[in-house]
């Protein structure tokens, strides 16, 4: 299989299967060729403007085809901002063909089970597109950060996800996938902004603090799991995220590519309908 054609704007986001990635050469306030402020943010967002009426147009398509599904996984560290960019990106599609699922901790039924069953209940059916906000990689990086399991075991799960995700991919989804990557000061800054902010106050959590101490393990988790798993059938992306406006535009560039990438042409007509004779009285 092919991986999904790149633009020559986020060809540099994209993680090669069998590249060993380094996050600390990954800068999160690059945006490209848009400057940081001025005509570059306006033009960046105009342009993701347009990306999201395209991906709206084209999530019309995968519905009404019902051949192919779309899966758009979404990890970073806390205040990364995936909740923002599913917001901006996803916000006009038709909510009948679009569905958001968070994986949260497992409960006991879950852990009965392997740790991929209850993530396969939500993959997309035809003619969707499935959002995960955090997802089964969370197995992977949070177990291992607190050493729930071991070294051997993360192996294991690297190579069960890269099967499971290529057997989703023989079966018509496309899959993308995107690492939110934020600097440790900016995450500084958006904790103490929802302190301030009487609005963003419903999202605190203590343990946000506790988990903030272990980034340097992070850091050296996530750069292991996507190094492991960037597949040509299910690619990584690291979307720079310190600045929300660019985030959006990289992912809105890569999911309108997902979907486009697909060449679903419109369903044909109903048989036995004279369309150019139709009248309707």
């Amino acid at each position: 299989m092919k991986p999904p054609s790149t633009s020559s704007l986020m060809a540099q986001y994209l993680v090669k299967p069998g590249r060993m990635l380094s996050l600390k050469r990954c800068n999160p306030d690059d945006t490209g060729r848009y400057r940081k402020n001025g005509d570059g943010k306006a033009t960046a967002k105009a342009e993701t403007e347009r990306l999201t009426t395209e991906v709206i147009r084209l999530q019309e398509r995968l519905y009404a085809n019902g051949s192919r599904a779309l899966l758009l996984v979404l990890q970073g560290m806390d205040t990364s901002g995936k909740d923002g960019a599913i917001r901006s990106v996803m916000a006009g599609v038709n909510p009948q063909g679009c569905k958001v699922v968070s994986f949260k901790t497992p409960s006991n039924r879950e852990l009965a089970h392997d740790f991929l069953w209850r993530v396969h209940q939500e993959v997309p059916a035809k003619g969707y597109i499935g959002i995960f906000n955090r997802s089964h990689y969370e197995d992977v990086l949070i177990t291992r950060v607190h050493g729930l399991v071991s070294g051997k075991m993360v192996k294991r799960r690297f190579e069960h996800i890269r099967k499971f995700e290529r057997l989703l991919a023989e079966n018509g989804t496309v899959i993308v996938k995107f690492f939110l990557h934020i600097s440790k000061d900016e995450q500084k800054k958006r904790l103490e902004e929802r302190i301030r902010n009487p609005e963003k106050r419903w999202k605190w959590n203590s343990g946000d603090l506790e988990e903030r101490k272990f980034w340097g393990r992070y850091m050296q988790a996530f750069e292991d799991v996507i190094s492991a798993t960037s597949t040509n059938y299910a690619p990584w992306y690291i979307v720079p995220a310190n600045r929300k406006w660019y985030r959006n535009l990289v992912v809105a560039d890569r999911v309108a590519e997902a979907l486009e990438s697909m060449k679903l042409k419109p369903p044909p007509d109903p048989e036995g309908v004279d369309f150019e004779k139709l009248k309707i009285v």
